[in-house]
């Protein structure tokens, strides 16, 4: 049965993929059709638009097994950030600072370097305009075409394939759009993890509902959100938020009210952070105290480690890769030009 449904996947993507910007360097040991060698540690990938006006960038390891599972992770980008800003390079004088700050091509290498059990495959996710709230909002919220997307992106392999959904900043409203797509989170996605992104969490919209079902459908189900205490940050001198909860802090706290209701959350500190966990650890909501009342936004994801926490938090690979603390643990990952 495995091989057979592989065999039919491979013959939907090479069906998908003939159809999309493929390089002309085209390499005939790929592991799908429409993939060709990155400059980068030998990584397989394939970039493609999607419609209406979003862009994707698929990024397979240059040892994919077969013979594997695999786990794609979908990874919404935050406002105002491309794809290659976001998959993060070596600096160089002159190169934009936005290079530099969350390196998730990086933190994925260190990942693939213990998660040796399965492929672990990274899709970019770029709205039109570089903002996923925004494009929500001019296409209609139109959540049946996010799904689309990521069957588009990179569908199911198999019945092993999982599928996790990881968001930064604004990122959190294709999550959102997912959400209230349909009554049920589909059981493929494992894992939803917040990187202070859960901006439009609305219990008015049923999340923490769907959330809670979808976790108790399944023990291999996990909720992650890390976050700051955002309520009084400034910059240049003024405010950053309108109102004290209208960041991630306050979208946690619904979150963990939420939740409240109908799980035991233990609540723990670890460092800086306040830690409120519930079902064995499955659900792990985050806060940084934030003593110096900084911004952190972006600090979390890349100094702190926040992509490699996220997808190894509550999973034998936990502290293997990286943990969720200041000192970047994938410096050596780091892809040097473009």
């Amino acid at each position: 049965m495995r091989c057979s449904l592989l065999v039919l996947t491979w013959l939907s993507l090479t069906a998908c993929f003939a159809h999309g910007d493929v390089s002309p360097e085209v390499g005939a040991d790929a592991p799908f059709a429409g993939f060709h060698r990155s400059a980068h540690f030998g990584e397989w990938v394939r970039e493609g638009a999607f419609e209406p006006d979003a862009r994707y960038l698929v990024n397979v390891a240059g040892d994919f097994d077969p013979e594997r599972p695999t786990e794609t992770v979908y990874y919404a980008l935050p406002n105002g950030n491309t794809i290659e800003q976001t998959a993060g390079r070596m600096m160089t004088p002159g190169l934009d600072w936005h290079f530099d700050i969350q390196h998730i091509a990086a933190q994925t290498r260190a990942l693939r370097r213990v998660m040796t059990d399965r492929n672990l495959v990274t899709v970019y996710l770029e709205a039109g305009g570089r903002s996923w709230p925004a494009w929500r909002r001019e296409h209609g919220n139109p959540g049946s075409h996010l799904i689309r997307l990521l069957d588009e992106a990179f569908p199911l392999l198999d019945e092993s394939t999982t599928r996790v959904l990881c968001a930064h900043s604004g990122g959190g409203s294709l999550i959102t759009g997912i959400l209230n797509a349909s009554d049920e989170i589909p059981d493929t996605i494992t894992r939803i993890a917040y990187l202070d992104a859960n901006y439009s969490y609305d219990d008015g919209e049923g999340h923490g509902d769907k959330l809670l079902a979808w976790l108790r459908r399944d023990p291999a189900h996990a909720l992650i959100a890390v976050c700051y205490d955002d309520r009084t940050i400034t910059l240049n001198g003024r405010p950053v938020l309108s109102t004290p909860l209208a960041g991630t802090y306050g979208a946690t706290q619904r979150m963990i009210a939420r939740m409240r209701r109908d799980v035991d959350l233990a609540e723990t500190r670890e460092g800086d952070f306040l830690c409120f966990t519930g079902l064995g650890g499955r659900i792990d909501l985050r806060i940084h105290t934030n003593p110096e009342n900084v911004i952190l936004h972006t600090v979390l994801v890349g100094e702190m480690n926040g992509f490699i926490h996220a997808l190894t938090l509550g999973t034998p690979h936990e502290g293997a890769a990286g943990r969720l603390e200041m000192g970047r643990a994938y410096s050596e990952w780091i892809q040097d030009g473009e």
